[in-house]
């Protein structure tokens, strides 16, 4: 019988699942890292506490189950796993070390811990989507001062190190006070007045996080310098004389015509010359990403805003329909934030 020739390669790879399982069990991922901080299991490693049943009793999880974690997270590279047969220690990667122990200066164990609520509305997406429930606060609409410790606890962290890069991008020297638009915690002024002699802040943003607020004021010694006062930007009439405005983090939770609102408010408080600066998750203008931004504009669907992710040039716009001149897209953090800003005519 005569053999078969096979056909010649079609030059396409072979299409299979295996993406797509790797997205529909991402959660097992993010479920794993978040078992570890809350147990403290970096926390742990790094104090010498570094094999498998060591863990074990440190977390009160047992050796079995350690020895499941600990396998999960080096595969994650999370930890580095050396040794064998019996005598395995682990070594937490550079930026678990630096960020998720939690003795650590700059210990973000919270944020990480930040969309762990979130959960069970995710898992009901479908549903929520098709519920078409809409207000424009979404999962702010009820907030109150627990839910803003809550957050900030969470937040607080990451708002900090975003506010540190803030201050070493943008040069404030001579400024006097700057507008900190829905500034939660108060991170970007508490640092900005810190960097730069004479400038004052003031944080605007809903009443039960402005408690919460003047609580972290006071905590950082920044009470001389920075003010907090109550009330919803979209409606609230801003204070004149600022002659800079940041609205930081927040730009996904609004639609295109509040925030080009927000914006023309700014534009009416600065003094000539002032300058705004909008940061947050924004796409690229082909709308294909980064994902972060995609995602939190998804976020906004789940919880019934009437939010969304906004485009780079989209958010220029916003800018220069406001009168808003040298306007521009700075690097912040790369796949994650943008800086846009811009000046008013002197």
């Amino acid at each position: 019988m005569p053999e078969k020739t096979p056909g010649k390669p079609s030059g396409k790879p072979r299409l299979d699942t295996t993406r797509l399982q790797k997205m529909a069990q991402a959660y097992w991922e993010s479920a794993a890292l978040m078992a570890a901080v809350e147990l403290e299991i970096f926390t742990f490693i790094a104090r010498g506490q570094d094999t498998v049943a060591a863990v074990g009793v440190a977390a009160g999880i047992g050796e079995r189950n350690a020895e499941r974690l600990l396998t999960a997270l080096a595969a994650m590279n999370l930890v580095d796993r050396t040794g064998e047969g019996g005598a395995e220690r682990f070594a937490n990667a550079p930026d678990v070390q630096r960020f998720l122990v939690k003795d650590g200066d700059r210990y973000a164990g919270p944020w990480i811990l930040f969309t762990k609520p979130r959960w069970a509305a995710f898992g009901e997406m479908s549903e929520r989507l098709k519920a078409g429930k809409i207000h424009r606060l979404g999962a702010y609409q009820h907030f109150t001062v627990e839910d803003a410790r809550r957050y900030h606890a969470a937040t607080y962290s990451i708002g900090m190190g975003a506010a540190r890069l803030f201050s070493r991008s943008v040069d404030l020297a001579g400024r006097k006070l700057l507008l900190d638009l829905g500034g939660g915690s108060g991170a970007y002024s508490i640092v900005a007045t810190a960097t730069f002699p004479g400038l004052k802040a003031i944080v605007l943003d809903l009443p039960p996080v402005v408690t919460v607020a003047r609580e972290y004021i006071a905590a950082n010694g920044a009470s001389e310098r920075v003010s907090a006062v109550a009330g919803d930007f979209t409606e609230s009439q801003f204070p004149h004389g600022v002659d800079v405005v940041v609205m930081a983090s927040n730009l996904p939770q609004y639609d295109s015509d509040l925030i080009r609102l927000v914006v023309a408010k700014a534009f009416a408080a600065l003094v000539p010359g002032g300058e705004m600066h909008l940061v947050g998750e924004t796409l690229h203008d082909d709308r294909k990403g980064p994902l972060s931004a995609a995602l939190w504009g998804l976020n906004e669907g789940v919880y019934g805003s009437t939010g969304k992710a906004h485009t780079e040039s989209e958010v220029k716009d916003y800018l220069r329909d406001a009168g808003f001149t040298d306007v521009a897209v700075h690097p912040f953090v790369p796949g994650v934030l943008s800086r846009i800003a811009g000046r008013k005519p002197a």
